[in-house]
């Protein structure tokens, strides 16, 4: 699981920076705190009470009111100025490409020998990217933080057609890549009841009458 960087709001600022300060990003049943300082980054992971409570549910607001922030300053770095308004699902697509400068997620190429491999038994030289998992998360919190602070849902740009495709091509490149799999368990269905013939009915041979 990757962090997603916070960017320098600066107006000054003519390219992206990570801040010195604690960045969270949080999915179902994990909390990762990574601490951006000098060069690199620091991962600390933490499993968290799959169980809904008032407390996770805090964790989330307050994920996905920094990841709004994050967003926003990243369209007042963009060059030129973007304001949210103009702002489409190819933009969108931008800033998940921009993000992937600071993932950490092994993604091996098709030439290389651990390629499909889940466990490599040794390092090489393949990119990191961002993983899947943490932004089809960033994803679905900054849509609904869009529509939150007053967007319309048919405007909404991280539910755009070209963001689900291109979550969807991530996903299997990295499945495929990785040699893990994204599917989801289907949940066995109880069986149903066998249901018992119909009794069988007594007819009177022809002929005789019915007293």
């Amino acid at each position: 699981m990757d962090s997603i960087p916070e960017m320098d709001d600066s107006p000054n600022s003519t390219e992206h920076k990570i801040q010195n300060h604690n960045l969270i990003m949080t999915t179902p049943g994990m909390m990762i705190t990574s601490s951006a300082a000098g060069s690199g980054v620091t991962l600390a992971v933490s499993a968290s009470s799959s169980s809904s409570s008032p407390a996770s549910s805090s964790r989330y607001e307050n994920q996905k009111r920094r990841d709004w922030n994050t967003f926003g300053q990243y369209l007042n770095n963009h060059r030129p100025p973007l304001s949210l308004s103009r702002c489409s699902g190819a933009h969108v697509l931008e800033f998940l490409r921009y993000l992937d400068q600071f993932g950490k997620t092994k993604v091996h190429t098709p030439i290389c020998p651990f390629y499909g491999h889940p466990n490599p038994p040794a390092p090489c030289p393949c990119p990191l990217r961002q993983a899947w998992g943490s932004l089809d998360a960033l994803i679905g919190r900054l849509r609904a933080a869009f529509e939150e602070n007053g967007g319309k849902p048919e405007v909404n740009p991280f539910g755009a057609r070209a963001v689900r495709l291109y979550l969807r091509e991530v996903r299997d490149l990295q499945s495929k890549a990785r040699g893990i799999s994204y599917e989801k368990k289907k949940r066995k269905r109880p069986p149903l009841p066998q249901q018992l013939p119909p009794p069988p009915q007594h007819h009177p041979p022809p002929g005789a009458s019915c007293q």
